[in-house]
């Protein structure tokens, strides 16, 4: 019971670390005097920058990409769309909308990701939360607001570019485009 209660030690200090680990476990099956078996461990994979390709939109504020052919479910920080795909919810006023902006935008492109460290890794769905950028420098999060299909959106903490993306959704409102255009959502 106590190398049990060692292992899954290990295992939570690797996850913490996010390193790969090696482990030699010596215990000696029924009737025999020593059994030895390398086991190796992977890290866990984490993301911090780098590039990606866009394969899905879930909505117009999370999208699933493809990095080295492993699936993620991302949540562009800073910016909330009108809900399209909750199931608690209704779909909400120009979340179809959303939705298809960040498809026609995002979906079979190359992307760059970047973290924010205001923000964590993940949230509590366990999707990564990142800024997305197309190869143009074209800056997905912001560009959502500024065209209208969502605002600007703090949850918990101020993140690096919260001032721009507040602006960017001042200017959609007084050009009242999108979302924000007279009549869309009563």
């Amino acid at each position: 019971m106590q190398k049990k209660a060692l292992i899954l030690i290990i295992f939570a200090l690797m996850a913490l670390a996010g390193d790969e680990l090696s482990v030699r476990i010596s215990e000696p099956p029924l009737g025999t005097q020593e059994a030895r078996s390398l086991v190796t461990i992977p890290a866990p994979v984490k993301y911090s920058e780098g590039f990606a390709t866009a394969i899905r939109t879930i909505d117009g504020d999370t999208i699933v990409i493809d990095i080295n052919g492993t699936q993620e479910k991302v949540r562009l920080i800073g910016v909330d769309t009108p809900e399209a795909v909750d199931p608690r919810k209704p779909v909400q006023c120009f979340g179809k909308e959303a939705s298809v902006f960040t498809k026609n935008l995002l979906e079979g492109k190359r992307v760059r990701l970047e973290a924010d460290p205001s923000q964590g890794d993940r949230d509590k769905y366990g999707r990564l939360l990142r800024y997305v950028f197309l190869s143009d420098d074209t800056f997905v999060n912001k560009e959502i607001i500024a065209q209208g299909y969502g605002h600007e959106y703090t949850y918990r903490a101020p993140y690096q570019h919260q001032t721009d993306f507040k602006t960017a959704e001042r200017f959609a409102r007084e050009q009242q485009k999108g979302l924000w255009a007279p009549g869309v959502c009563g």
